[in-house]
Order: C-alpha cells, then sequence, then structure tokens
C-alpha cells in the first residue's frame, strides 16, 4: 500500500534488471581474471595450473609467461565487458520468456 502512495510500481514477479544481472555476471568474470592475473604476477599460476590438470589426469603442456600489466588489464576489462553483455542478455531474455500473456 505505501509503495503504491509513494509512487514506486512493484517489480513484477519472476523478472530480473538487466543492468544488474550484467554487472554481477561482468564482475564475477572480470573478477576471476583479475585473480587469474594476481596469481600470475605472484608466480605461483603455473604450479596452480599444473595441478589442476594433473587433478583432471591431463599432462601439463602449457607455459604461463611472464606478467604484463597491459595483457592483465586488458584480459580483466574483456572479460568483464563480455560478462555484462552476456548477464543482460541472458536478463532480456528471460524477462521476455517470463512475461505474462496478455
Amino acid at each position: 500500500m505505501s509503495s503504491q502512495v509513494l509512487g514506486l510500481q512493484q517489480k513484477q514477479q519472476g523478472r530480473i534488471g538487466v543492468h544488474g544481472t550484467g554487472l554481477v555476471l561482468g564482475c564475477l568474470l572480470g573478477g576471476t581474471h583479475l585473480l587469474w592475473a594476481l596469481l600470475v604476477a605472484s608466480g605461483f599460476a603455473q604450479i596452480v595450473m599444473d595441478f589442476i590438470f594433473w587433478l583432471h589426469f591431463i599432462r601439463p603442456v602449457y607455459l604461463i609467461e611472464g606478467f604484463n600489466i597491459a595483457q592483465a588489464a586488458g584480459l580483466v576489462a574483456l572479460t568483464g565487458v563480455t560478462g555484462y553483455g552476456i548477464g543482460a542478455a541472458f536478463a532480456l531474455l528471460w524477462n521476455r520468456l517470463t512475461a505474462p500473456s496478455a
């Protein structure tokens, strides 16, 4: 009742915010790649990668290169923007598929 008095509209049940969903997925993907870049910068990335491959019964064949700040920034930015786009697209699709029939 008070939300109607204040002029606030309640969201339809089942709808999700496009911008918020994009931000959440963008931050998740960008954040995980930021952690990876920090792991590379610390020098522990090769050890972690070898261990993960070993757990999956894969012989490690990849070598981690040295840290480059510009490359790391590009990685984090690209994955953040991509995550935002995927999250926003998902929210738009979700809202369209769950919209009440008229």
